[in-house]
């Protein structure tokens, strides 16, 4: 939007990776890496390597490689990944599911397995459901591990809907009983019983970079950057945070694309106000509810407040399925329309948070933008 901005983006891989296809990526049911060539303004130079530090006194971003990157501002937009597992085995059987490599693995290793080979999916959310029901629609045999409620974040009727759908395609679901161990060949629960598992994928639990911490930065009990509520740094107003990574007021929102969007659309504006000499707008996003694939076939689509609690209202079936199919390709075609035209995009607001604490950070005079991505 200004001539006299430099961005680079820094990201340890040449593509954008769809997290929300990484399902279908296992199943063989579609691709999740997007090249950077079709998503990117002209005007942004793509560094391929990964943010190990940031040096807030020399103003530099440190690369895994032994480069340097000076800035004016970071836009720290590091994301999500899986979280290290406690249970005995898990971190080193279990493939998680956060990451194209890992996504990757899973994919690598269903090859190798017989049809009618038994699949462990340990996690009852969204990714778990929509992992299990992409196996199961390809015929693998699967059992879905919630230790807890079935989809613990959608209202009763999505539920029932979605339990049904996975008792008819053969998933066998527990929320019983929790995964005790991990074994090569095995799954052994908390009950005592021990089920044979040729493959156990992990989808319980995210966890952030460490990078905030490792730079010094204050940060929250899982490593999400403290900002106040114009997404600004506690620590250095020339750090903005945006996405799963971001901890505003103490307060994240959910992580989710729903989410990050707007989270970033919001951190660039906050660069543009302190160029400006201008007060960055505060924070307001609504989340609306969510919608969780059930193969390629169908769908459930929740509907929820603007706080995003669930409301008595959803949408299922071939409807769900073609409303999330929109969803997902919307989710790319809004970053490159951006990229046509900055400043396009547009969000619900009016989500209910306790505010944060006012911005103290000054205005600035910024010329370069290093944004760590993940």
């Amino acid at each position: 939007m200004r001539d006299d901005v430099d961005v680079t983006l820094v990201n340890p891989r040449p593509a954008f990776v769809d997290r929300i296809r990484l399902h279908q990526f296992v199943a063989g049911t579609g691709e999740a890496a997007v090249d950077y060539d079709s998503m990117l303004d002209d005007g942004v130079h793509l560094v391929v390597d990964t943010a190990t530090r940031i040096d807030t006194g020399a103003r530099t971003v440190e690369l895994a490689s032994g480069r340097e990157l000076d800035y004016d501002y970071v836009i720290y937009a590091v994301g999500s990944t899986a979280a290290v597992p406690s249970v005995p085995g898990a971190a080193v059987i279990a493939v998680p599911l956060a990451e194209l490599e890992s996504a990757q693995r899973v994919r690598g290793e269903l090859d190798q397995l017989r049809a009618d080979a038994p699949i462990t999916v340990v996690g009852g959310g969204l990714t778990g459901i929509e992992t299990a029901a992409e196996l199961a629609e390809r015929g693998r045999r699967v059992t879905l591990v919630c230790g807890g409620t079935l989809a613990p974040s959608l209202g009763a009727g999505s539920r029932r809907y979605i339990a049904k759908w996975l008792a008819r395609h053969g998933v066998t679901v527990l929320e019983t009983v929790e995964v005790a161990e991990v074994r090569p060949d095995a799954v052994a629960y908390t009950d005592g019983t021990v089920r044979a598992s040729a493959l156990t994928v992990w989808t319980a639990g995210f966890a952030v970079p460490e990078l905030a911490a490792a730079s010094g930065l204050r940060t929250d009990d899982l490593g999400r950057l403290l900002t106040d509520e114009t997404l600004t740094s506690l620590d250095d107003d020339r750090i903005v945070a945006a996405g799963d990574a971001a901890a505003p007021s103490g307060l994240p929102l959910p992580l989710s694309c729903q989410a990050a969007a707007p989270l970033g659309a919001q951190a660039a504006d906050t660069v543009l106000s302190r160029i400006a000499g201008t007060e960055p707008p505060v924070l307001d996003v609504a989340l609306v509810g969510s919608c969780v694939s059930l193969g390629r076939h169908a769908a459930v689509r929740q509907f929820a407040r603007k706080d995003d609690t669930a409301l008595n209202f959803q949408v299922g079936g071939r409807l769900g399925a073609a409303y999330k199919e929109l969803a997902c390709k919307l989710g790319v075609l809004k970053i490159r329309r951006e990229a046509r035209k900055p400043g396009s995009l547009r969000w619900i607001k009016g989500g209910r948070r306790v505010a944060g604490p006012a911005s103290a950070a000054a205005p600035a005079t910024p010329t370069r933008t290093a944004s760590p991505g993940r």
